[in-house]
């Protein structure tokens, strides 16, 4: 029982669907601005025109369509605008172009709906175009008989015959012109612009002389006035010096009291002011002497006070240091003269001493003294002869080749005055040769010749005598090269 009552249900409710999709598809509603034009197999109404067209028009309901053997198409009923711009030639021969507008739709009435249908059906849009070509014809055949006056001074006579000419063609096309208007009128010539100068000449005149006659009254007006006002002035500028005389002999009296007050005011204030400088001058003077004299004087006192007190004590301290150093050489000369003393006495008598026990060794002693004294004269007289004779000979050589005995000398020592020049350079801690060996050895060479060491051992060759630090002593640090330098 469920089942079936289930599908008793969805077969009412698929009939109810089929229902609805059918009764969408075939029927059709006309809109209020539209009207369906229905063609087809039983498209006809009551109404007699209707039946003579062949088709059925609905305005305003819906209506059935059967699929497939009848054809809904929407006509619009709604208005429309085209503009107009049409050039004309007037009744004067003067080309003018005309504008405006037309504002039309398709009638309410069957005969222009169906009249409609059948011209414009499939071309709505074209609709523009035609009502343009209509109404631009009639525009130039009314405007052909109109002068450019008409055209300016009447332009409800060129809307109306327009308008007039062209309803037997709109009603045949099933339209109907809303309204038609006329916006402007334009001409190449200039013949409008002229057509208006004489009247806008003669408004100008007009409001010219109208100006000169007001600008008079005004002028003649604004005279009187300015006399009056004139008038009015010198009035109140004589009470006006009335009042100031009296105003200013009052302020000249309250002037004089014024400046008076004032002076004895300014009096007493110049006195109050010169003691009160006063009395602050000698406050800055007592200021002064308290806070800088007193104290500077105090400070140079200090200053004159220490510096007498340091050169006392500085001279009491070296006149004790003289004393001191005085007393102390007498000390000293005393004991070393008494020492003297002493030594000299001890000497005295051991020398007394002395001179008894060596009194008798001392006559032997003499003439063994004496011999060999005698010996050893002999014997320096001959070394110094031999001496003198070398050194003449040497003198006589170094005459006569000078340069060859120092060469000979210096090559003899040369391995000394090389160890001599090369201390020259013991001391030194730093050292920088700009061209490498080359720069040692011409340092070298002119330590060795311009430095003064193998100057002077050249010269103490010559002398005679032995170069400091060839016999192996070590030389003076600095006395032989400052005595070369």
């Amino acid at each position: 029982m469920p089942t079936e009552f289930l599908v008793f249900g969805g077969a009412i409710v698929v009939a109810l669907i089929v229902i609805i999709l059918l009764f969408k598809a075939i029927w059709r509603v006309a809109e209020p601005n539209e009207a369906l034009i229905i063609s087809g197999l039983g498209a006809h109404t009551k109404n007699e025109l209707a039946d003579s067209l062949g088709f059925k028009i609905v305005t305003g309901k819906g209506t059935a369509v059967i699929p497939g053997f009848q054809t809904a198409r929407r006509l619009r009923l709604d208005s429309r605008a085209t503009n107009l711009q049409v050039s004309c030639v007037t009744q004067q021969g003067i080309p003018v172009q005309v504008r405006g507008v037309v504002i039309y739709k398709v009638g309410d009435d069957f005969t222009s709906i169906a009249n409609a249908a059948r011209r414009f059906l499939d071309q709505q849009d074209s609709m523009n175009g035609a009502i343009h070509e209509l109404f631009t014809g009639h525009l130039r055949s009314i405007t052909g008989n109109l002068t450019v006056e008409d055209l300016i001074l009447n332009r409800e006579r060129l809307t109306s015959e327009t308008r007039s000419s062209a309803a037997d063609e709109m009603s045949k096309l099933g339209l109907v012109v809303d309204s038609l208007q006329i916006q402007e009128i334009d001409d190449e010539t200039g013949y409008i612009v002229n057509l208006g100068k004489p009247h806008a000449a003669r408004i100008a005149a007009a409001a010219r002389i109208a100006e000169a006659q007001r600008d008079q009254e005004a002028t003649e007006a604004e005279q009187v006035a300015a006399a009056r006002k004139a008038a009015a002035i010198r009035e109140s500028q004589i009470q006006q010096a009335g009042y100031q005389a009296e105003v200013d002999q009052a302020a000249a009296k309250a002037r004089q009291a014024g400046p008076l007050s004032e002076a004895t005011a300014r009096q007493e204030v110049v006195v109050q002011e010169t003691r009160a400088a006063e009395l602050e001058a000698q406050l800055s003077e007592q200021r002064l002497q308290s806070q800088v004299r007193k104290p500077a004087d105090a400070k140079a006192y200090e200053t004159v006070t220490l510096s007498q007190a340091e050169r006392d004590a500085r001279i009491a301290q070296a006149e004790a240091e003289a004393r001191e150093t005085e007393l102390r050489a007498t000390a000293q000369a005393s004991q070393v003269k008494q020492a003297a003393a002493a030594d000299a006495e001890a000497v005295r008598l051991r020398g007394e001493a002395a001179a008894a026990a060596t009194k008798a060794t001392g006559v032997a002693e003499a003439d063994a003294a004496k011999a060999k004294g005698l010996a050893e004269a002999e014997a320096a007289k001959a070394r110094g002869l031999a001496e003198a004779e070398a050194i003449r000979a040497r003198s006589e050589a170094l005459a006569e080749n000078q340069e060859a005995v120092i060469a000979q000398q210096l090559a003899e020592n040369w391995p000394q005055i090389v160890e001599a020049g090369a201390k020259a350079f013991g001391n030194v801690d730093h050292m920088v040769v700009l061209n490498g060996a080359q720069g040692i050895e011409e340092m070298l060479a002119k330590a060795l010749t311009l430095g003064g060491t193998g100057l002077g051992l050249a010269r103490t060759l010559l002398s005679g005598g032995t170069p400091a630090g060839l016999n192996g002593s070590e030389p003076p640090a600095k006395s032989s090269v400052d005595t070369a330098s």
